[in-house]
């Protein structure tokens, strides 16, 4: 990687900010700072640590959380803690049975109208439809590289991220490449929705994407968001729903590897930094962010510094991924689900439990 690339630059100006503590280079204000959440046992949900890789999910009216399972595809979580697989993501098509075959459920979002959710398979490339009140499965498209993240706009359209170009066979070590060593593998796709179904074929919207993850539509204001981890931002293009297009790129807010992204109802976008064990909350409008929950010691700002550091090298650094980094978190954390029943936002990470965080004004996802 040469020297004068922006991504170096981008990347050494964000390791400077992690060595010094501060995980965000968007200024925050006193009272920001004081509105930080911090980890507590309690916030661990469900108590009994039951779940597999829960990424992403998504809240019911009826007080329930729908949440990525590597298992089964996708689990039913109920507000006391118990679960089960909902769906049926392997009648489907889905599956996870190393060395023959690797699936990893990923994100997972309702569909404008949440009579369904979809699910993205980031190691299999599947997307998935499922449907909320009967659990009724199917697989709607199968990509050839794996599918990080999947929305469907109001036309019916669904717009994808592909993280990199890692196939089924490949497993994790395929996904994780790109991060290891920041290559712009990733890409976002659209698939058509016309005549009452979707195409057979995706159409490529944007490539030369590093590791291309979180997405949010806005279609009241025209926007749409995306975050590319392996590049420390987030993105902001202006969107066509009905030409199924979008505008040049500005970047939102440049973070440590952001991850997946949320919006409430009052149009904030909700940003996740896994290298940063950090949750927060980004005005569109201005760029100006608060955090609302960070757990990190001055070892693991340490570590993420040294992260950076080699990225901007462009020297291997996954060896530095492990506990070590996001203990006592169950897990490395990557989204948030806003609209619960009792108003808590629960933080998704790749461990075997959520975060839940109370009073954090986590309003009810935004309509699209």
């Amino acid at each position: 990687m040469q020297a004068h690339h922006p991504l170096v630059a981008r990347t050494l100006a964000l390791s400077v900010v992690l060595a010094v503590g501060a995980s965000c280079v968007v200024p925050r204000s006193d009272e920001a700072r004081r509105s930080v959440h911090s980890f507590e046992p309690g916030m661990v949900f469900p108590a009994d640590l039951s779940l597999s890789r829960a990424e992403d999910g998504v809240a019911l009216p009826d007080g329930a959380l729908l949440v990525a399972d590597q298992t089964h595809g996708l689990r039913r979580l109920e507000r006391d803690g118990s679960s089960r697989p909902f769906g049926d993501l392997s009648g489907a098509g889905y599956a996870n049975d190393p060395p023959h075959r690797h699936g990893a459920a990923n994100g997972v979002s309702l569909e404008p109208d949440g009579r369904h959710v979809l699910v993205a398979d980031v190691l299999g490339g599947g997307i998935y439809r499922v449907e909320v009140a009967t659990g009724a499965t199917r697989r709607v498209y199968a990509h050839p590289f794996g599918v990080n993240a999947a929305v469907r706009d109001s036309g019916g359209a669904i717009w994808f991220t592909q993280s990199a170009r890692n196939t089924e066979e490949q497993g994790e070590m395929g996904m994780f490449t790109p991060v290891d060593v920041p290559v712009a593998e990733g890409a976002l796709w659209r698939l058509p929705f016309e005549d009452g179904r979707f195409a057979d074929e995706a159409q490529l919207v944007r490539d030369g994407l590093y590791y291309a993850n979180g997405l949010v539509l806005d279609e009241s204001r025209g926007q749409l968001y995306l975050s590319e981890l392996a590049a420390d931002r987030v993105l902001r293009f202006a969107l066509d729903v009905e030409a199924g297009t979008l505008g040049p790129s500005t970047t939102l807010l440049e973070v440590p590897t952001p991850d997946n992204l949320e919006q409430d109802a009052d149009g904030q976008l909700w940003v996740v930094s896994p290298m940063g064990s950090e949750v927060l909350v980004v005005d569109p409008r201005t760029g100006a962010a608060r955090t609302v929950f960070r757990q990190q010691s001055p070892a693991q700002m340490e570590m993420a510094a040294e992260w950076a550091r080699r990225g901007a090298a462009g020297t291997p650094r996954l060896e530095l991924l492990g506990p070590a980094l996001w203990e006592p978190l169950p897990g490395f954390l990557t989204g948030v689900i806003l609209g619960s029943a009792d108003g808590s936002v629960f933080v998704t990470g790749l461990g075997d439990g959520l975060l839940r965080l109370e009073g954090a004004t986590g309003s009810e996802p935004h309509s699209r």
